[in-house]
């Protein structure tokens, strides 16, 4: 049995937790939310082992640096990109960008990138963000959008003919591209 011919499940009254479940879903596939969440993530450790003591055995050992001001700006702030991400996905580039950077300015500034462990999911934040773009929407059945998808499939296989006529005529400075194509059997 594969998917495309599983049956759907009975459409029936929906309960609370699983209309809550199905919004969450379709807000979560809406926005960059794996690129946040690690984002967030990444802010944590960052922000933590400056300011943490820990008691081995008795022996307090404490991690603090004289950066520890810069290391409550670089958490708070990967955090804070995580989530505008999350609520502001147009500016998805620019949080990508910004952690990237936060989490490798943090390698210096707060005890290795929070001993790799803000720095590794800074990374990855970083590439999700940058890397995630929305879906297009699909046109619905029987309209409008149908023409057109049936209009391009048929002008697809001018596009190799087009690239053909562009690369056997040079340009010159300053000049006008001028690229005529022809459909398969026509004579010029």
């Amino acid at each position: 049995m594969s998917s495309a011919t599983v049956e759907a499940w009975p459409e029936g009254p929906a309960g609370l937790a699983s209309r809550g479940r199905r919004g969450f879903r379709a807000w979560r596939r809406s926005r960059p939310f794996w690129g946040g969440l690690l984002a967030v993530i990444a802010g944590i450790p960052i922000l933590y082992f400056p300011y943490a003591h820990l008691s081995l055995n008795g022996l307090t050992v404490a991690m603090a640096t004289t950066a520890g001001a810069g290391s409550l700006m670089i958490g708070v702030l990967m955090m804070v990109l995580g989530v505008t991400a999350w609520f502001q996905p147009m500016v998805r580039i620019f949080c990508g960008v910004a952690t990237t950077i936060l989490a490798l300015i943090s390698i210096p500034v707060s005890n290795l990138g929070g001993f790799g462990f803000g720095l590794v999911p800074g990374l990855i934040a970083g590439g999700l963000l940058v890397s995630w773009a929305p879906l297009q929407p699909l046109p619905a059945a029987g309209t409008a959008g149908t023409a057109e998808m049936a209009a391009t499939e048929d002008a697809a296989p001018t596009a190799p003919l087009l690239a053909q006529a562009a690369a056997e005529q040079p340009l010159e400075y300053g000049a006008a591209p001028t690229t005529t194509a022809t459909a398969e059997g026509e004579q010029p």
